[in-house]
């Protein structure tokens, strides 16, 4: 059939085997099929095995055998032509010549069938090759690309490094520099076997240089005594009170009177000395650490207790955890700038002789250790043990040292006992005169808040708790206010205090005339305060908690610091408010850094919603000051205030406490404002001149309290305020050394106060009431003076406050009052101690201590009673 078409055929002959093709005119597409053709004369010749030779495949089908049918060989038939249909396509797209011959007629719906399985299948396998495609010519591009800039780089590297060395040996070349290099290179042989330093010159350096601490640290707590032109001092006795004296006393008791504590003192610096050692495992590198941090210790500590009379505690150093270092140098007096500058030069020269001392010894490790090859052989393996295990060993020993030296009965505290040591913790300041700075600050290191009272117990809170209830359900059947109808404000004044009081000085005007006309028209009188130069945060603590720190352990120095950090739920006076109003119930303002004392983190924990300072979220608005002076005036922050009473929607607790008076006290103001004071001739031009600076600033507290007064009685709210100073500043340096006026460094001022809005307006309790009183006690005589409701607690503190007026730690100045841990006060004012005290005070004291002991170290047991509520 194939020959007899009228179609010519083309056959290509560059192959043998090639497949012939027929040409045909073009016709439509449309109605045609194609079909392949095979010449016949070249049928044999273009067997599988034939193509298979010359294409290295072999062709398959899906049933059929194998054609030499050239899937390249077609030909179009029309729909309508003389050919006969071909039959249904394999999968292969290659035809039988059986089928063809044959004749068997096939129409194009026969076709149909197999295209729908075949194209998808087709299509999807050409689009993942084109996509491979694309992916590797991309992949093929990225590399060359990277290949390139790799190569660039490489290129660019190889000039510089090229042109760096071709500048080294020019300037290698220079004659000079030759001369230097070979001098090195000759020196090069002794330095490198320049001598170890022997273990016996460690021990003389170790030896020199923590008895020159102790020594140093022991100057700083002394200061030189003051005498009177009457007094008949021989010149022995002068020397011998000096400073330089005082020391050498400290030093040859250890012969003079068998009291050891130099030595007590010696060996706390020692095993902080040697802990540095080992775990540095290099001498000289820990010489520098302990020599520079023990001397800015030394005179930090010298500083405080010049300003505050107390030594630096571990409590102090949440200040510099807290960002506050800054803050505290500002403190810094003017007389001292000179001793630190000369602190910082000797720091300087430490630091210097111990680098050099680092490169001359050749001994780099203290114990020698291979951190590289630590088990290489046998002297490496016992020196990174040996390492390891001095590291660990001094650094537990410190501890347990420190935290045991406060304990009594532990190990550390009875051999330091026998050396003489005898703790007065009570009094921090006279305890580092007596035992040494170091030890005071070790034996510090781990704080008990408080012993455990006599018949703590479940059973007994919850009895102290009906009976306080009766108390306060009979006291108050006879009081009509509430305490949370009115707004309290709670101001710490920083430093007030009648600066008249004390002998020897006298004023040519009054410097607080308007808070004395206050004072003698409301509830108020003396505060007992538990510091001098110093303690703020102790006295703002008892106020807000009622609690007493005559109660504490003597090692107990700071609660805001050592105690409420970690309580989770401590109680204070302003959550009476805040359980009524929520979070719009307390508020407090500081016009100084929020983190001072840890107030941002304490307040939260008392709940108070907002904390007001110069670093808040929101900070004071008003920062008006006067003069030179770097601290808030108490106008602005009296402002501050009544910006917060006039926006208040319900009423509040606001805690107040203000800066315009801290020390130190340089010439801030106008000369011709600054109070005059008359003043004993031997008193000392600086005290004399601190005493004028800061009665000018009460004077200025004076009458912006006044006139903050005046203020709040134009507004139409029931408010009270709470007023009162926390202590006298550290100037009165002849005071200190008189016993007689030890009392009187711990008076300062207080007044309660109502405007014409409160019902209690123009109140003032009998002066048998007020007349004397501590911290704690000010919110039960505050609700008092409200005729308020109150709550089983404050029935506690108001009838502890009727049989015992003031109790507080006092701290002692080197005699007089205060040489126990706790203080107490009669009605009249004197003193009297816990031996003395009728049955009913030493109940009430008792049931105070059980309170105390249950909120802040015991179980809380009264936290499941209703023992703080007011109903």
């Amino acid at each position: 059939m194939l020959k007899d078409a009228t179609m010519p055929i083309f056959s290509p002959d560059r192959h043998a085997c090639a497949p012939s093709y027929v040409k045909l005119t073009k016709q439509p597409i449309a109605g045609g099929t194609y079909r392949p053709l095979a010449n016949d004369e070249d049928s044999n010749a273009c067997t599988p095995s034939a193509l298979s030779g010359h294409h290295g495949s072999k062709l398959y089908t899906q049933k059929s055998a194998i054609h030499a049918i050239s899937d390249n060989t077609s030909i179009f038939i029309s729909g309508a032509g003389t050919l006969p249909c071909l039959p249904e396509m394999t999968s292969s797209g290659s035809v039988s010549k059986d089928v063809i011959d044959n004749n068997n007629q096939i129409t194009p719906s026969k076709l149909q069938p197999q295209q729908p399985t075949e194209q998808p299948l087709n299509e999807a396998v050409s689009v993942c090759k084109k996509a491979a495609h694309t992916t590797a010519k991309t992949l093929s591009a990225a590399g060359h690309a990277v290949a390139k800039a790799a190569k660039t780089t490489g290129h660019a590297i190889h000039v510089a490094v090229t042109a760096v060395k071709t500048a080294w040996h020019t300037f290698t070349n220079f004659k000079a520099v030759q001369l230097i290099i070979k001098f090195f290179r000759k020196a090069y042989g002794p330095w490198k076997k320049r001598m170890r330093f022997s273990y016996a010159f460690y021990a003389i350096v170790f030896t020199l240089l923590t008895s020159a601490e102790v020594i140093f640290l022991q100057w700083g707590v002394y200061s030189e005594p003051t005498y009177d032109k009457g007094d008949e001092v021989d010149q022995t006795t002068k020397i011998l009170n000096s400073v330089a004296g005082q020391v050498t006393k400290f030093v040859s008791q250890m012969w003079l009177e068998q009291k050891s504590l130099f030595l007590v003192n010696f060996v706390g610096l020692g095993l902080i000395y040697l802990a540095l050692i080992f775990v540095t495992n290099r001498f000289w590198i820990a010489t520098l650490l302990f020599g520079t941090a023990i001397t800015a210790f030394g005179v930090a500590n010298s500083i405080k207790i010049q300003l505050r009379n107390e030594p630096i505690i571990p409590a102090d150093f949440t200040f510099i955890s807290g960002g506050d270092a800054g803050n505290i140098a500002s403190f810094i007096p003017d007389n001292s700038q000179q001793f630190v500058e000369n602190a910082v030069t000797v720091v300087i020269w430490i630091i210097a002789i111990c680098l050099l001392l680092f490169l001359l010894d050749r001994r780099k490790c203290f114990i020698y250790c291979s951190w590289r090859k630590p088990f290489a052989s046998a002297k490496n393996t016992v020196g990174t043990f040996s390492r390891a295990l001095a590291a660990v060993v001094s650094v537990v020993i410190l501890a347990s040292y420190a935290t045991n030296l406060g304990t009594g009965g532990s190990w550390s505290n009875m051999w330091a006992a026998k050396q003489g040591y005898t703790p007065t913790l009570f009094d921090a300041a006279e305890d580092a005169r007596n035992n040494g700075p170091a030890t005071t600050f070790l034996s510090l290191a781990k704080a008990p808040t408080m012993d455990k009272p006599e018949g703590y117990s479940k059973q007994k809170m919850q009895a102290i708790s009906k009976k306080y209830s009766k108390l306060a359900n009979s006291i108050n059947k006879s009081r009509t206010q509430q305490l949370t109808d009115s707004t309290a404000i709670m101001i710490l004044s920083e430093t007030f205090a009648d600066p008249t009081r004390l002998p020897d000085i006298t004023f040519d005007e009054d410097p607080i005339p308007n808070i004395r006309n206050i004072m003698g028209t409301t509830t108020s009188g003396t505060m007992l305060s538990p510091g001098y130069g110093g303690g703020t945060a102790n006295i703002e603590y008892q106020a807000l908690t009622g609690l007493s720190l005559a109660n504490f352990s003597d090692s107990m120095i700071v609660p805001y610091q050592q105690l409420v950090p970690t309580q989770s739920n401590p109680y204070s006076f302003n959550q009476i408010w805040t359980q009524k109003y929520g979070e719009s119930g307390s508020e407090a303002v500081h016009p100084y850094y929020q983190s001072m004392y840890l107030r941002n983190t304490n307040y939260k924990k008392f709940g108070f919603s907002h904390l007001y300072s110069l670093d808040s979220a929101t900070p004071v608005e008003h920062t008006e000051k006067i003069g030179e002076s770097p601290y808030v005036s108490d106008s602005s922050t009296y402002q501050d205030v009544l910006d917060l009473i006039k926006n208040q929607k319900n009423p509040e607790f606001l805690q107040v406490v203000t800066m315009q008076n801290h020390m130190p006290y340089s010439n801030y103001y106008e000369a011709e404002d600054v109070l005059q004071s008359s003043v004993t001739d031997d008193t000392p031009d600086d005290e004399h001149s601190a005493i004028n600076v800061f009665s000018t600033g009460l004077k200025y507290t004076d009458q912006a309290t006044l006139d903050f007064l005046s203020q709040l009685n134009q507004i139409n709210k029931p408010i009270t305020v709470i007023f009162y100073g926390d202590h006298l500043p550290g100037i009165y340096l002849k005071e200190e050394q008189n016993p007689d006026d030890s009392f009187l460094l711990h008076e300062t001022d207080y007044f309660i106060w109502s405007n014409d809005a409160s019902p209690s307006a123009n109140v003032k309790l009998d002066d048998s009431e007020a007349a004397f009183s501590s911290s704690n006690y000010f919110m039960s005589s505050a609700a008092e003076h409200m005729n308020a409701k109150i709550s089983p607690y404050l029935a506690l503190l108001t009838k502890l406050h009727e049989e015992i007026p003031a109790i507080s730690r006092v701290i002692s100045n080197r005699g007089g009052i205060g040489l126990g841990t706790a203080t107490y006060l009669q009605s009249d004012g004197t003193v009297t101690d816990s031996t003395s005290m009728s049955k009913t005070q030493k109940q009430l004291l008792a049931d105070y201590k059980l309170v105390q002991y249950d909120q802040t170290s015991g179980k809380n047991y009264l936290k499941e009673s209703d023992f703080m509520s007011v109903d």
